[in-house]
């Protein structure tokens, strides 16, 4: 592996994670949910991991936010590795619920 790698990965805490959260959120072209209800989740999320901690810089849960994960109904649709775990209507009283 190219050493900057490593060193990026290792300043941003990503050794430590337990847990890996990909939301459907900002979509090009949305299909399952409105694009401001993702961009809402997303926020929600953003902030609620930090006030709980679970965000960095050595973060227990790591956020991703994706385009789409092509799993187009009933979205906002999140899905959480390692379990791999899906989940579907991810508005904030749910990832509340998720978190």
């Amino acid at each position: 592996m190219i050493p900057e790698l490593n060193k990026v990965a290792e300043s941003l805490g990503l050794d430590c994670y337990t847990r890996h959260i990909f939301l459907c959120a900002d979509q090009t072209e949305p299909h399952c949910a409105p694009k401001q209800k993702g961009l809402e989740a997303w926020e929600f999320l953003k902030r609620r991991l930090k006030e709980l901690n679970l965000a960095g810089p050595r973060p227990l849960v790591y956020r991703t936010k994706v385009n789409c994960l092509r799993v187009c109904i009933g979205g906002t649709i999140a899905v959480i590795y390692p379990e791999g775990v899906w989940y579907h209507s991810c508005m904030p009283e749910v990832l509340e619920r998720i978190i």
